[in-house]
């Protein structure tokens, strides 16, 4: 597995993808990592794999401005309306990217057991060719990408406080993606993905 590298547009075939690594300043990212712990009314919902249930190895909440539920792996979530925090980073975001967004999904790691298997965010809510900006905050979590097709194509990077991922183009049709368990020690990480619901 290759390790890309941490800043800027990233060139890869069948994709577009860049990394803002300081996209939110260090007092801004601690700020916003202390209120969404605090303030966030996670949840811990269940999957259906092969024919059994399990608890999904992460926390989950959903926040937007139309109302319109999301569903994934089973799971149909119903947002709460963007917070004056949340749409401030969204319209931050929105100024860089010139994309629009609808909905957050937010993610907390507890620590190193918590993880985000294989997948890519392809569901049909989203359209086609979806735009994903995803933000990061707390503890330095490795994120790893696969081509479908082209099997020697996969690659590491460091996802790091305060950090900024866009995924655009060909990226959820031809690419997989995941947050791995680790041993290490690690700390809590929030994770905030914008998209867009049609």
């Amino acid at each position: 597995m290759q390790d890309l590298k941490q800043s800027g547009p990233i060139v890869l075939p069948d994709a577009q993808l860049r990394y803002e690594p300081h996209f939110l300043s260090s007092d801004t990212a601690d700020q916003l990592f202390k209120n969404l712990s605090t303030q966030v009314t996670w949840k811990e919902d269940s999957i259906r794999l092969f024919g059994k249930t399990y608890a999904q190895p992460r926390l989950t909440a959903l926040y937007g401005d139309q109302g319109k539920s999301y569903t994934y792996s089973g799971i149909q979530m119903h947002p709460t309306p963007f917070t004056p925090e949340l749409l401030d980073l969204k319209l931050r975001i929105e100024d860089l990217s010139g994309e629009r967004f609808t909905t957050c999904l937010l993610n907390l790691y507890r620590d190193g057991k918590d993880s985000n298997g294989w997948h890519a965010d392809n569901e049909k809510e989203l359209g086609n060719q979806p735009f994903i900006a995803s933000v990061s905050l707390g503890a330095n979590r490795a994120f790893h990408i696969k081509h479908r097709e082209d099997k020697s194509l996969r690659f590491r990077m460091q996802l790091e406080h305060g950090s900024l991922l866009l995924m655009g183009g060909n990226m959820q049709e031809s690419w997989l993606h995941q947050i791995p368990k680790t041993r290490k020690p690690v700390g809590q990480r929030i994770n905030l993905t914008f998209r867009k619901i049609n």
